[in-house]
């Protein structure tokens, strides 16, 4: 199974809902929060190719997406498929 990691931020809805999507589903990830430093924020900017916003969700080194991205993967029955 690929490794998740999601980076987060302080009272960010869309993270928690992403949060509890992977837990519904039983699944273990990393949080990284991006206001422990301003170089965790650009460490995920880098690696999501510009995407500023929060949460960003990597399968591996895959980005995935956001909340929307991996609600659907959940929604299409492709998320558990996705993380082989």
């Amino acid at each position: 199974m690929k490794k998740i990691t999601i980076y987060t931020g302080p009272i960010c809805n869309y993270c928690d809902a992403a949060k509890r999507l992977l837990q519904r589903n039983s699944l273990q990830f990393s949080e990284i929060d991006i206001s422990s430093g301003p170089e965790v924020l650009n460490e995920m900017i880098k690696k999501s190719n510009g995407k500023r916003t929060i949460p960003q969700i990597f399968f591996d080194n895959k980005h995935i997406g956001g909340y929307v991205e991996i609600r659907e993967l959940e929604k299409n029955k492709k998320l558990l498929d996705t993380l082989k």
